[in-house]
């Protein structure tokens, strides 16, 4: 293009943005887009250009070739949005390995806590074993459990009570460690 349109463009006059609009956008979205791999991006930062190159306007010198001065503004657009691309990327591989770090951590704990209850229950006195698995691993009522073991529910929930006892003294011997 020529010295006249760059002044022109310079000046303000938006027919010689038009033209310079037209013979570029094409070649600047294909161009950018050999460099980001994808047409949506591409044509968005195209776009962007052309913006800047308005409102840049008077800073355009005539002198100088304005092909060079946009493919300028492309490359470089380009390359600030695949490093903004990578940027985002390696944050979020690194947000994902801190979340499945935690995820795996809490598993841990919790496959922990269920190994420490169990022992724990293992260790009670048998009536109190059988009432405490019977209640909350099988979901049997009290009452029913009195009827099925022959004893009154009076004892059944003394001795649920006293399993919970011991089980909350484990769990927070282990909130200590943990």
């Amino acid at each position: 293009m020529n010295d006249n349109i760059s002044k022109a463009l310079r000046e303000g006059d938006t027919k010689a943005f038009e033209e310079i609009f037209i013979a570029y956008f094409g070649k600047v979205k294909y161009f950018i887009n050999g460099l980001v791999k994808s047409d949506t991006d591409a044509e968005e930062l195209a776009q962007d250009i052309f913006v800047k190159l308005w409102i840049n306007k008077q800073t355009i010198d005539p002198q100088k070739s304005l092909n060079a001065y946009i493919y300028t503004m492309a490359r470089n657009a380009a390359l600030n949005h695949l490093k903004s691309m990578y940027v985002h990327s390696n944050y979020l591989k690194e947000y994902q390995r801190e979340e499945t770090a935690c995820i795996t951590e809490e598993m841990i704990l919790a496959h922990e806590t269920e190994l420490l209850i169990e022992l724990s229950v293992s260790n009670m006195p048998p009536q109190r074993q059988t009432i405490y698995r019977m209640s909350r691993n099988e979901g049997i009522a009290n009452e029913e459990i009195a009827k099925q073991l022959g004893i009154t529910r009076k004892t059944v929930e003394n001795q649920l009570s006293l399993a919970l006892q011991e089980l909350r003294k484990v769990v927070s011997l282990l909130s200590v460690f943990f």
